[in-house]
């Protein structure tokens, strides 16, 4: 991170002291408190009695210097619990007054900004997590993503945004990253080009993105980064917070309008700014050897003999002493980094046979099937907007499921918010789940809508259907049910739903 805005944001910690002491000193509430600390990357959790604190890393990256910053921040205060979120950060729970003041200071010690990690403020970069080495990948864009994110940064004390600013880049039409529908997005084409993505997003009245630049030049990206900083600030709506994300400019502008006004401000930046970049490509030089690896969590780099392993720790929460194990793992390895993924996961990259079949016994505690990678945001028991704690329910039906021992594939990866914030991405979910209330003879029970066939791949991109509300202690039984029809068919999930689509209905049908 540029050492210029660590000092720029230093400044600012002072004030983020002040007010949190406030704030548990019940001086301010709330929600007044939360106006003010998400721009630090920081907020209360539900009940106000603790803080949560976001560790921003641009694509997700995260070095050897810093898992052990994180290791030793975890021993050091006792932290309880650690997510990895769906916008590529590492967020640190439970902390009282004192301890988030200390981390917030000792993580700008490191190099580590939580600025901007929350509030109305351009948000973490995201990138493909195997970019650079992922096998038939256009081309590696996280040079480019970490740009960004250096460019944005200076926009914190510049610019007052409407809302929230979500940039993404993407290497291949996986669209993990989900590029085509951010509020910017960078879709690599196999021509080593860019096309661009605006004004999309999730959350309630999802929208696709509209394509404002086709076939662009990498070294221009910054360029249409401050066209969309100046189109947000010229058009975005100041006076509705629930109408001031960028998505919304299509619905005031129409599409056509949106691609008018970003052209007029993209063609204004060309004329007076000088954002050219020039980007050495990034080489791995280490080699691997020995005999091929094969395994269901290791992925072959396009790096010849060099692998990642996937390790996707339960909701995204792993073992608060995972750190410090792993750092002590990955200490004598060369070259080997982290990549925290949207989906919850964590890649390490970089690695030999012998280095990747240490890091697979480390990391055994986590998923063991496509369904147990599911993707939930943390819940209503920690988040103040959540209206569901979609980790519980996310653990009640991996225990049931794990009693039936379905194989692989018969169940896909489920995604769960807690509320319409859309934090696991489930309006594009070939399976999802998004908190709210269920009305029986009985009074209001907790429930979740249910969202089926959605699809974030570029080029097929899909909203899901809401197919009604389930009450929240029948969804297990749902899953099962569903799992027991599609193994007596002996089908996978994806194979069932496009088949026996009618099929899937009714099953689904006697649990809405």
């Amino acid at each position: 991170m540029p050492q210029n805005y660590i000092e720029e944001f230093r400044g600012d910690l002072k004030e983020f002291h002040e007010m949190t002491k406030k704030f548990y000193q019940k001086d301010i509430n709330v929600a007044q408190y939360k106006k003010f600390s998400g721009g630090f990357g920081s907020y209360a959790q539900r009940g106000g009695a603790a803080s949560m604190l976001r560790l921003r890393f641009a694509g997700g990256e995260i070095t050897k210097e810093q898992l052990l910053f994180i290791a030793e921040s975890i021993e050091k205060y006792n932290i309880s619990l650690v997510h990895f979120s769906t916008c590529q950060s590492v967020q640190l729970h439970n902390l009282s007054e004192a301890q988030v003041c200390a981390l917030i200071e000792e993580s700008f010690n490191h190099g580590i900004i939580t600025r901007g990690g929350g509030g109305n403020y351009p948000r973490n970069v995201m990138c493909s997590p195997l970019s650079g080495v992922q096998q038939g990948e256009f081309f590696d864009v996280l040079p480019y993503a970490k740009e960004a994110a250096g460019y944005l940064l200076g926009f914190i004390h510049k610019v007052k945004l409407p809302r929230k600013l979500k940039v993404g880049f993407s290497n291949s039409k996986e669209n993990i990253t989900h590029v085509t529908f951010r509020d910017l997005g960078f879709a690599a084409t196999e021509r080593g080009t860019f096309d661009v993505y605006s004004a999309g997003g999730l959350g309630r009245e999802p929208k696709m993105g509209v394509l404002v630049a086709s076939e662009i030049d990498p070294s221009k990206t910054l360029y249409y980064i401050k066209a969309m900083i100046d189109v947000f600030v010229t058009y975005g709506n100041y006076e509705n917070r629930a109408k001031s994300r960028t998505r919304f400019m299509q619905d005031t502008l129409g599409s056509e309008g949106y691609i008018k006004a970003y052209q007029e401000k993209l063609n204004q930046a060309f004329d007076s700014e000088t954002l050219d970049l020039s980007l050495a490509v990034p080489t791995v030089k280490k080699r691997g050897g020995g005999q091929p690896l094969r395994h269901p969590r290791v992925i072959s780099q396009k790096q010849e003999g060099l692998y990642a392993v996937c390790y996707h720790p339960i909701g995204g929460c792993p073992k608060p002493d995972f750190f410090r194990r792993l750092y002590q793992a990955i200490l004598p390895m060369e070259e080997v980094l982290l990549r925290v993924s949207p989906d919850e996961s964590l890649y390490l990259i970089n690695l030999t046979a012998e280095e990747a079949k240490a890091i697979l016994a480390l990391t055994g505690d986590g998923a063991q099937t496509c369904f147990e990678t599911s993707v939930s945001c943390i819940g209503a028991s920690i988040c103040q907007v959540g209206a569901r704690d979609s980790q519980a329910l996310l653990k009640a039906c991996i225990d049931r499921v794990r009693k039936e021992q379905f194989p692989d594939d018969t169940l896909p990866k489920i995604h769960i918010s807690g509320c319409p914030s859309s934090c696991s991405g489930h309006p594009v979910a070939s399976l999802g789940f998004r908190g709210g209330v269920k009305q029986t003879p009985e009074g209001p029970k907790p429930a979740f809508a249910v969202y089926e066939m959605g699809c974030p791949i570029e080029g097929e991109e899909k909203f899901a259907s809401e197919l009604g509300i389930m009450a929240e202690s029948e969804i297990p039984e749902f899953l099962v049910t569903l799992g027991r029809e599609i193994t007596s068919r002996k089908m996978t999930y994806s194979e069932f739903v496009r088949d026996c689509h009618e099929d899937f209905l009714e099953i689904a049908a006697p649990f809405l």
